[in-house]
């Protein structure tokens, strides 16, 4: 069955699985807006909606093959912002620390980078 799926479209229906998972954690679990609220965003409930959705739909239109380089862009700009807002802080207990708790967001960014220029 993988022999006929070139590695673009695996790749494609690898970051769909990921941001389909966040997006439902989002929109699924009560707590998520906590999170979004510790970490000083304003309107955590808007924000976990807004961000879960756009999540699904890009994720939607990644899987199928519409508009991907325009999902990607908006992807990677959640990406950075999640980068930013949840794993710099880390670099404070080490670079090693900060490598690991980043692992999949840096993985997923250059997923995303590949998916955008092909």
């Amino acid at each position: 069955m993988l022999k006929n799926i070139s590695s673009h479209q695996l790749i494609r229906y690898l970051v769909g699985y990921v941001f389909i998972a966040s997006a439902l954690m989002k929109l699924v679990v009560a707590d998520f807006t906590g999170a979004f609220a510790n970490y000083g965003i304003p309107y955590p409930e808007a924000a976990v909606l807004i961000i879960g959705i756009s999540e699904l739909a890009c994720a939607g239109l990644i899987i199928f093959n519409y508009y991907v380089k325009q999902a990607t862009i908006l992807l990677i700009g959640i990406m950075v912002a999640a980068i930013f807002l949840t794993k710099v802080p880390v670099l404070e207990s080490g670079l090693f620390e900060f490598a690991f708790e980043a692992r999949l967001d840096i993985v997923m960014l250059f997923l995303l980078y590949i998916l955008w220029k092909h």
